[in-house]
């Protein structure tokens, strides 16, 4: 029997402030006897100051917290996650509802409460916040007036110096991660069409109400079975989780580019711009011929791209290290298996709103290699790769402040935040 404490995230940004599209209201929303609402504010993280706002449904406490180190990791570190084990032991607290700060994606800290050991708390074995509790589901709130701009803009988060994230990498993921979507309409019939079609193919599984007030108790318990619940996917995750719709809705489209052959690294790098353009999300995994060893994460959200390590190939790992490995993606590999290059593939998802798909597609097939480089590995080491240098991020024990989780100590550093522009 798990008697872990549920933990609902509530995230979201956008809206006529230009950082709440609601969350606020459907955080609170979930109040009753035994819930607990608990909201980090990040605005002023830079000036080494988060205010903690913690509210049930008889009372309200706020506290300034100054901060050793001004950045959103050190923040859950040394706060939130100790917080939540804390919680879990109050026995008028049965459920925990996390409002994230607007600049916060859930798959971040998602990634943070399995992983990030929680040390030195009194009466509790040392251990990551997953010990105590649970995500029992992701909530992303969106204004339908303001998400398609910021979805396909190439505007800077710009909260702290070292964060190189744009608006368009946080929302989309927000969405991309929700179990439950709630939409606040807009006035443009047309443009809401065109993003319910957007978001049946970022977050197909997850449950959309349509309002300014929603039945939130209601919206948890539409929720599939199968949903991700917290769950982090990895370079070599299925790309098409959901069954999204492949056809095309108001000019909205999801394209699928597969290739058995890598690609020349100085193409691959030039063809990039046609995933900043017209496009609202690229996911997924690159064959790079230059490194044979690992895949590449691919991954653009609007104008902002993340090029980074996305771990060992099946074929280049022992066989001790293979049977480690979760026994879905064995599976999937013996699928596509071939006696010279094991499993190395290439497989990208592009979701498109003003793009030609014919010239997407059309680019990254220029740039996979010729027959004929095909036809001579031994001269692949000797191109020059774009790609191919890494450095390390501040606070990568706990990856918040960069895009995503799960490779963020290993980003490109000519190309991890390439803007493109028309």
């Amino acid at each position: 029997m798990d008697t872990r404490t549920p933990l609902i995230l509530v995230a979201g940004r956008g809206g006529v402030d230009a950082r709440d599209a609601g969350a606020a209201q459907v955080a609170h929303g979930f109040l009753r006897t035994g819930t607990i609402v608990v909201h980090h504010d990040l605005s002023h993280v830079g000036d080494g100051i988060v205010h903690r706002t913690v509210t049930t449904s008889d009372d309200r406490r706020h506290e300034a917290l100054e901060l050793a180190h001004a950045c959103v990791s050190c923040t859950l570190r040394e706060d939130l996650l100790p917080l939540l084990r804390r919680m879990h032991r109050r026995s008028d607290v049965d459920r925990i509802v996390l409002h994230l700060d607007p600049q916060l994606e859930p798959e971040a800290l998602s990634w943070a409460i399995e992983h990030v050991v929680v040390a030195d708390v009194v009466g509790q074995i040392d251990g990551p916040a997953s010990r105590d509790v649970r995500i029992d589901g992701v909530v992303t709130c969106v204004d339908a007036a303001t998400w398609m701009t910021d979805a396909t803009g190439d505007e800077d988060i710009a909260t702290t110096p070292d964060d190189e994230r744009t608006v368009a990498q946080v929302v989309v993921g927000q969405v991309e991660f929700a179990d439950a979507l709630v939409v606040r309409p807009g006035a443009d019939g047309w443009a809401q069409a065109r993003l319910h079609a957007v978001l049946a193919r970022l977050a197909p599984d997850a449950p959309i109400a349509w309002s300014t007030n929603p039945d939130v108790e209601a919206l948890l318990q539409r929720i599939p079975s199968g949903a991700r619940r917290g769950e982090v996917s990895d370079a070599h995750s299925p790309l098409l989780r959901g069954q999204p719709p492949l056809d095309d809705d108001c000019g909205i489209r999801l394209l699928e580019f597969g290739a058995q052959r890598p690609f020349h690294p100085q193409r691959l790098h030039e063809a990039i711009d046609v995933l900043l353009d017209g496009v609202v999300r690229t996911r997924g995994r690159a064959w790079v011929a230059t490194q044979p060893d690992n895949a590449l994460i691919i991954e653009s959200a609007g104008c902002g791209l993340r090029v980074a390590h996305g771990g060992p190939w099946l074929a280049s790992m022992s066989p001790e290290q293979q049977q480690r490995i979760p026994d879905a993606r064995r599976a999937m590999a013996a699928l596509r298996w071939s006696d010279a290059y094991g499993d190395r593939d290439s497989s990208l998802v592009v979701l498109v709103h003003d793009a030609d798909p014919d010239t997407v597609l059309g680019a990254l097939r220029d740039a996979l290699l010729t027959d004929d480089e095909f036809a001579h590995p031994e001269l692949w080491p000797t191109w020059d790769d774009p790609f191919g240098h890494y450095h390390q991020d501040p606070c990568t024990d706990l990856p918040t402040d960069g895009a995503r989780v799960e490779q963020a100590a290993e980003r490109t550093e000519s190309s991890s935040e390439k803007r493109g522009h028309a």
